[in-house]
């Protein structure tokens, strides 16, 4: 059974941590297959958006298989090896590939621990289920987050979570997720990927080169100073005068022909 399942629909990739037995924790086996199948994403004409899940009901994820890849990182600890972990991260999305701007939905079904919430908050846009649960829990192994859960965190939700999360190494419910801007939406656990897909829906109907101009430009602005932020978003936001489709779009919005509008002529999903 491979321990990644991956497959398209309707312009959709669906990527399944597929390990149940382990609650979804990432082995080395696992570890490649989602450097692989990041790497197809990102050039893969025929998707434009991704959902990632767990397999079962238990656990979107349980982060890195304690008894193989971390064991793995004390034998090799050196001062070289955290040069060598910049390069591939957890699975590729936390660091390595997430400079991807294909958009990246999470449908946290459970349990999402360690690498399991760093892989949740590399992507762009987090739906839980009622039962799922966050966790920062390296602390009580005697390490913290190194693959994004720190920093994604803090630029997400804020210093007093962060601090929170990694000083208790206690989970927070998806209510709480949801109250602290980690999560988008908080559905019952059978209407999980229903919504997932809604919302990929929503972003299909966009102009994708939009969509991912946006998304480039999001992550780039990050910790720049303001004058910085505003020329980047200038810059980016202008180069879209050159999008084919632009005049054809604009010109239906000026004849008050497109299906862009809330509450009259909407855009069908």
């Amino acid at each position: 059974m491979p321990t990644v399942l991956y497959e398209k629909r309707n312009r959709i990739a669906y990527i399944t941590l597929n390990r149940p037995e382990a609650m979804n924790a990432i082995n080395e086996e696992m570890h490649e297959a989602l450097w692989e199948i990041w790497q197809q994403f990102e050039v893969d004409e025929d998707v434009d958006v991704a959902i990632v899940t767990g397999a079962g009901k238990e656990s979107f994820c349980a982060g890195a298989d304690l008894k193989t890849h971390a064991t793995d990182w004390v034998k090799r600890n050196n001062a070289l090896f955290p040069r060598e972990k910049i390069r591939d991260g957890l699975g590729g999305l936390t660091r390595g590939m997430h400079r991807m701007y294909k958009p990246v939905i999470a449908a946290v079904n459970g349990w999402a621990l360690a690498g399991g919430l760093e892989t949740a908050m590399a992507c762009d846009i987090r739906i839980a289920s009622e039962n799922a649960q966050f966790g920062s829990f390296e602390p009580r192994r005697g390490y913290h987050h190194g693959d994004g859960g720190i920093v994604r965190v803090v630029n997400t939700c804020g210093v007093g979570i962060a601090l929170e999360m990694n000083l208790t190494a206690e989970p927070i419910s998806a209510q709480r997720a949801l109250q602290c801007n980690m999560v988008s939406k908080v559905v019952p656990q059978n209407e999980l990927m229903e919504t997932a897909e809604k919302i990929a829906a929503t972003i299909l109907r966009n102009d994708q080169w939009a969509v991912r101009s946006a998304k480039e430009t999001i992550l780039n602005v990050i910790g720049r100073p303001l004058d910085d932020q505003l020329a980047y978003e200038a810059f980016t936001g202008y180069s879209g005068a050159a999008n084919p489709p632009v005049m054809k779009l604009l010109q239906a919005f000026a004849d008050k022909t497109d299906k862009g509008r809330v509450g009259k002529n909407q855009t069908e999903l």
